[in-house]
Parts: C-alpha cells; structure tokens; sequence
C-alpha cells in the first residue's frame, strides 16, 4: 500500500470495520473484527465485498493485558506483529511494531491531547465535540534510532473516525505493510479515543 492511506470508521457500531482507502479515494482494504470472540480475530480483506482475505491479525491471549497481535498472509505466513509497550497510560500510548525485517515504535507525540481527551469526554454535551477539536497524532519511528518513517493523524470528524496516515521517510513495501496492519490494530484497540 502506498501512502497517504485514509482510514475511517463508525464510532458507533456493533461490528467495528475499517475502510482503508489510497489517496484517490479508491476502498484497497476492508477491516472487519470478529464479534463474540474471547480472542481478537480481525480479518483484513482486499474490498469491501470481503471476497479474498489479505490478512489476518490475531491475539495472543483472551485478556487484552500485555496482549501481542500477529500479522499473517491469508495463506498463514507471520509477516509481523504488534504489542502495547508496558500498561495503558492515563499519558500516551506507546505500541512496538514488528515486521518481517524491521522493528518500529508508534506513540503518541503529544501527551497532553490524550489527556485533555480523556477529561473533555466525559463533559455532557462538550464531550460531543471531542472528536471534532482533539485530534491526536502519532508518530511511527524505526525502533532504537528514533528516525521517523511515517504519521498517523487523526482528522476532525464527529460521528465516525477519520485517520490519515503519511510517509515522513523511507519504508520498503513489507515495512509499509507492518506500519499499515499496526496502525489498523491501534485503531480497533482505541477507537473509542478523539
């Protein structure tokens, strides 16, 4: 996938989907989350008529603690994963991403705007315009050198989630895809956020 890649989504919805489109506009992945499952099951599929599976991402574990989520082709090759970096923080999200031959660190640039967040939401009627004024943004990093590789930003809307993400640097096409299926896999765990 080349970037900029959009991703969007319902806030509200009882099957959490993602629709990925390429900066024409065009739908290159459809991400659906399996309901009822004791352990995450996202299917990432070519379209949105869900004929040919791309990828899989799966969980570890049934508890979310400390989970780790594996990326795999559609034939059950491993071509990466994700993991939260310690517990959920009050302050930033912090995600380390594995691909087949690098590794990458996602985290929030700003603290402040995750915090504000967490306080304006809970604010009757204001909480409503959150997602419209807090837009967070992360940054992707190539792990232990802190060079940037790609940003994650989050888009004002109001009923759904709008994310944006850009290239700031070099990435081959299996690192792209590891930043892609990452960035998917943070939406789905925290999209009830901006």
């Amino acid at each position: 996938m080349a970037f900029p890649i959009d991703f969007s989504f319902k806030k509200i919805a009882l099957a959490p989907q993602i629709y990925v489109r390429n900066a024409q506009g065009s739908v290159v992945a459809y991400v659906k989350q399996k309901l009822f499952k004791l352990k995450e099951d996202i299917s990432v599929f070519s379209d949105e008529s869900q004929s040919t599976q791309r990828f899989r991402i799966q969980a570890d574990r049934i508890i979310d603690f400390s989970a780790k989520y594996t990326f795999t082709t559609a034939n059950g090759q491993a071509v990466g994963g994700i993991a939260r970096r310690g517990m959920a923080s009050i302050w930033r999200s912090r995600y380390d991403i594995f691909g087949a031959q690098a590794q990458f660190e996602f985290q929030e640039e700003n603290g402040w705007i995750k915090v504000l967040d967490a306080v304006v939401s809970g604010i009757p009627v204001l909480g409503m315009f959150a997602g419209y004024f807090l837009n967070p943004t992360y940054l992707i990093t190539r792990a232990g050198s802190n060079v940037p590789v790609a940003r994650l930003r989050k888009m004002p809307a109001f009923w759904e989630g709008l994310f944006r993400l850009e290239a700031v640097g070099a990435a081959s096409d299996a690192e792209q895809d590891a930043i892609t299926l990452g960035c998917m896999t943070v939406l789905l765990l925290e999209r009830s956020r901006g």
